[in-house]
């Protein structure tokens, strides 16, 4: 993925090893080009506007039913055709149906990596999906309550800015090297701390 470069995945999963050697916890990262594709939205703005311009012309004209029903067709692909574009379809879509998408997203991969399953409840997700400008962290239960309230939310603040500003690499390193505090704070290190999940940045194309 362009958004990110070979040398930032090596320094992310460097981060990662780092802090999980102060911890029990598990940190897991994840970025993906976006959370759902959205594909529905051209087909329905397409249909709305296909629906509604017939009608001017069947009580204002004497167009035959065929003529009007091509022009229909033809407004229908016409508009398909604009709105298919990633860039336009994203646009078309409220930013709260992306968010919810993203979070529903970041929800799927922490059940997915596995993280609601660590010993002692205490992984740790770091999610970014790029085409809904949405960064979230996931904290199991176990390290969740130990933390202040808006503690993650804090370092979500930190993590899009430096995405924003083009330095995603250095965003999830920051972000890792503090989550990291926190669980060495909270989960130190046990008699036995084996390494469950990936530490490298998992990309979802």
């Amino acid at each position: 993925m362009a958004f990110i470069s070979d040398e930032d995945r090596q320094r992310i999963a460097e981060a990662i090893e780092n802090a999980e050697r102060r911890t029990s916890g598990e940190i897991v990262t994840v970025l993906t080009a976006e959370s759902a594709s959205y594909l529905h939205v051209p087909f329905l703005w397409a249909s709305l506007i296909a629906l509604i311009v017939p009608w001017p012309f069947i009580y204002f004209t004497w167009w035959p039913v065929q003529w009007i029903y091509l022009l229909q067709l033809g407004v229908f692909l016409a508009v398909l055709m604009l709105t298919l574009p990633r860039r336009i379809r994203y646009a078309l879509v409220p930013s709260s149906v992306k968010r919810d998408r993203a979070h529903r997203r970041a929800v799927e991969q922490f059940l997915v990596q596995n993280l609601h399953s660590t010993a002692g409840r205490t992984g740790v997700l770091i999610y970014v999906s790029v085409a809904e400008r949405f960064a979230e962290i996931i904290a199991d239960t176990g390290i969740d309550k130990a933390v202040p309230k808006g503690t993650w939310q804090s370092i979500v603040d930190k993590l899009t800015s430096r995405l924003t500003e083009g330095r995603s690499g250095d965003g999830f390193v920051e972000a890792v090297d503090r989550v990291g505090v926190l669980l060495a704070e909270h989960v130190p290190p046990g008699s036995r701390d084996p390494n469950e999940l990936p530490n490298h940045l998992i990309i979802i194309d």
